[in-house]
């Protein structure tokens, strides 16, 4: 019966309005969400908000944005999270509602609803952070406010190598507008296409060009509040200046960092700065075949990344991981336990490749990149004469800039700011051979330092919790300066109770062992935001109230729970412990016909 209504609701998902023009993303859009139900959608209202109060609020939002943007019922099946591990009731993030403003105007006007009727929102922009919850809010019964409609390239400057975009969007939105325009610039992106610049950005994630630490290439936002009041940042709260998305220099404190991971506005334009069209780039890579090697590469990366030889992120990715990419498990390994030693090596023979892979790329002039290669080159046949190194060059033609879509696969893709959606299918990794099931993927993703000995012994720590729970290392890491972000990425076949309860069991252990080492995820998935936030510890949490007293106001809609950050009127739903991701906690309470999720 659960499955039959569940198809149901895919079914009727699959009706819903064009999320992209692109269809390839609109159809992978759909088919993603549509296909991800094992139980059911339940029906939750707002906390503490009648179904009486509900459903005017509801007329209203639908006077104000038109029947079609505003969903409730079987149609909020693309507003959970597609990969939720959990799908019981009380335990799955479901929102009350969804709407979908495209205006600041409308935005206005959905907050002054959602005000009055104290219904929470949980804000986002395409819904994308796939492995961290996607769409779905951290508390359940929240108003889900879909932006993807506000999806304007205000500018893009192409002397000064910056972009002012809406929060709908897409990396790949962007990299049209600039080919249409035939713009001297090439906009970062991460290794999916189809999510949002500004979600991207405002969560810190990365992708691979000069500019690839997004965050901290924003100079200028614009911040709707609670209370609907607009807010600029920088210069470009001054009306008509020229240096509005040029500088992080400006007069009096620096707000911009208040929205980044935040609760606190709901950001409607974001300036962000573009690499430059470069007249070169040199795809390189290097390679080394042990388990401990990882500790000789990230100190020869860490010490170019900090002297200036290698100025890009480099990312290191397992064995593992490049299966992911190739194949399913059952191709390379069909028993249900860890890939033994001698099978990886055998994979790494066939496939031509170490056991630890670096992929970075070098940007602008032919003969200075160059130079920068032959130096890691040079340097790394001293400190690792084991390591393999390669490098191909691509230019334009004499002094002519280079064009993005003359690199080919694999040198090319996101590497050369141009967005796919190549990296999608490894989410198929542990399904079955006959392909069914449904497949997800969750993160555990730490910052570390830039220290080899630190990565070895994370590798270590974390490959050892997932064997003993039956699953491989499976992991990539982005090195910068002076820290590295380490992603232990776990795929698992949701329709397989066994594999949810693996999962679970390797994410809290990941949290657990972490937090001894004095480590902290950078982003985390709904249902460990506040057991993450809880680490952050010092003088009795004084950060999180800090945060919290800037986001006092009487209502507390923007996102409740976000980041473990908590107006009052929802603090009894903080789970510092974790047990909203522990699945043998809980119990499922059903009260009125509204769901309750509280702890």
């Amino acid at each position: 019966m659960a499955q039959a209504q569940a198809t149901e609701q895919a079914q009727e998902a699959l009706s819903l309005p064009i999320r992209y023009t692109d269809p390839e993303y609109n159809s992978t859009h759909h088919k993603l969400f549509a296909k991800s139900l094992i139980r059911p959608l339940e029906i939750v209202l707002p906390p503490g908000v009648t179904q009486a109060n509900f459903d005017t609020a509801i007329d209203k939002f639908k006077e104000t944005l038109g029947h079609e943007y505003v969903y409730v019922g079987n149609a909020l099946t693309e507003y959970i999270d597609p990969y939720e591990l959990q799908e019981k009731p009380s335990r799955r993030k479901v929102p009350s509602g969804a709407v979908c403003p495209a205006t600041v105007s409308e935005l206005q006007s959905v907050l002054k609803i959602a005000n009055e009727f104290k219904i929470p929102v949980w804000t986002f922009s395409r819904g994308k952070n796939l492995g961290y919850g996607g769409p779905a809010p951290r508390l359940s019964g929240s108003l889900a406010l879909d932006l993807h409609r506000m999806n304007k390239v205000i500018e893009v400057n192409e002397e000064y190598s910056y972009a002012v975009v809406e929060p709908g969007v897409t990396f790949t939105d962007l990299y049209d507008y600039c080919r249409l325009h035939k713009l001297r610039v090439w906009p970062s992106v991460p290794s999916l296409g189809w999510g949002s610049v500004v979600g991207n950005t405002v969560d810190r994630g990365t992708g691979f060009l000069p500019t690839a630490t997004h965050h901290q290439h924003v100079a200028g936002l614009e911040i709707v509040l609670a209370d609907g009041d607009v807010v600029r940042t920088g210069h470009f709260a001054q009306d008509g200046s020229p240096s509005a998305h040029l500088t992080k220099f400006t007069f009096g404190p620096s707000i911009e960092g208040l929205f980044m991971q935040s609760n606190l506005g709901i950001v409607t334009k974001m300036g962000i700065w573009l690499t430059p069209q470069p007249q070169a780039y040199l795809s390189c890579g290097f390679s080394m075949d042990n388990f401990e090697d990882v500790e000789t590469m990230v100190d020869i990366f860490g010490e170019m990344r900090r002297n200036g030889t290698l100025p890009n992120t480099v990312y290191i990715s397992n064995i593992v991981e490049w299966l992911g990419m190739v194949g399913k498990r059952v191709d390379y390994w069909g028993k249900d336990e860890p890939i033994p030693d001698w099978r990886v090596r055998e994979l790494q023979k066939k496939l031509n490749m170490g056991y630890w892979n670096a992929k970075f790329g070098l940007y602008g002039p032919k003969a200075v990149i160059q130079s920068q290669y032959d130096e890691f080159k040079r340097a790394a046949a001293i400190k690792a004469p084991k390591g393999r190194a390669y490098g191909e060059m691509f230019s334009g033609d004499g002094d002519d800039l280079l064009e993005a879509t003359n690199v080919g696969e694999p040198h090319g893709g996101p590497f050369v700011g141009v967005p796919t959606l190549w990296s999608l299918p490894m989410v198929n990794y542990r399904l079955p051979k006959d392909g069914k099931g449904i497949a997800g993927h969750a993160d555990y993703s730490p910052v570390l330092p830039s220290s080899g000995k630190a990565i070895l012994e994370w590798a270590r720590i974390s490959k050892a919790i997932s064997e003993k729970h039956g699953w491989d290392l499976c992991c990539d890491f982005f090195m910068h300066e002076r820290h590295v972000i380490f992603v232990n990425f776990v795929t698992f076949n949701k329709a397989n109770s066994e594999h949810c309860q693996a999962i679970s069991s390797i994410l809290a252990e990941c949290y657990r062992e972490g937090r001894k080492s004095g480590y902290s995820t950078y982003r985390t998935h709904i249902n460990f935001m506040d057991l993450n936030a809880d680490s952050y510890d010092f003088n009795n949490h004084a950060y999180r109230r800090f945060v919290e007293k800037i986001k006092a106001n009487p209502n507390g809609i923007l996102s409740p729970g976000k980041q473990g950050i908590w107006p009052e009127t929802y603090q009894e739903f903080r789970d510092p412990k974790g047990k909203l991701a522990d699945p043998s906690t809980g119990t499922d309470t059903v009260s009125g016909g509204a769901l309750s999720h509280k702890l």
